[in-house]
């Protein structure tokens, strides 16, 4: 699996705001691992920023030196910047896996880190329109069609649905059948209307 040139970019941010840190590679490691445990579950990148944050609040117990917390609280806090834009834990673990092999490669090269400017990650706005307008490019979605989506959150009468063809995230009010659905369920969807940018702007439950 590849990643585009915006996921690229925060890689980069990501390891150089670790490096610049003193962050241990090791640490990240472990983080990447429970991911990867996680990886294939509906929830797994809710799941990987909780424990980010429980490993902050733990950290003393668990770590192995009085620095382990700081550690903690770096990758936490760079996770949480550069990564807010990305929903799908694939791709997550994709971008982790060079942030890993960047990290070391930037402790080993000896380039002074500080005249390294740290990249700007993309905003989450440009980061998820680029997501689905790629995805998006790739389809040739039309009113009516039938899709596969995973509940990701319900609210009240409001469903928020991720499309799994293209990532994308809609809230939608379905007073009938969001007492019936759970988060985490897997449903089908009919696409209603489309946005300009062709991306997907309705759909409804009909399961």
């Amino acid at each position: 699996m590849t990643i585009t040139d915006a996921q690229w970019e925060i890689a980069h941010a990501i390891a150089l705001t670790l490096v610049k840190d003193n962050t241990d590679v090791n640490e990240l490691g472990k983080a990447v691992a429970y991911l990867r445990g996680y990886v294939h579950q509906p929830d797994a990148t809710s799941r990987f920023f909780k424990y980010l944050k429980t490993l902050v609040i733990n950290g003393r117990q668990i770590g192995h030196s009085g620095k382990t917390t700081d550690y903690y609280r770096s990758i936490d806090k760079a996770c949480s910047d550069y990564l807010k834009s990305v929903s799908d834990a694939d791709t997550i673990l994709q971008i982790l896996g060079w942030v890993s092999r960047l990290m070391r490669y930037y402790k080993d090269a000896g380039v002074p880190i500080g005249e390294i400017a740290t990249p700007t990650a993309p905003s989450v706005e440009s980061t998820r329109q680029a997501e689905i307008a790629q995805a998006s490019s790739n389809q040739n979605f039309v009113v009516g069609q039938i899709m596969e989506a995973i509940v990701t959150a319900i609210k009240g009468n409001k469903v928020t649905y991720e499309i799994l063809e293209t990532t994308q995230k809609l809230t939608q009010k379905e007073p009938r059948k969001a007492p019936l659905l759970s988060e985490g369920q897997k449903v089908k969807v009919e696409i209603l209307d489309f946005k300009e940018d062709g991306s997907i702007r309705k759909v409804q439950c009909i399961e």
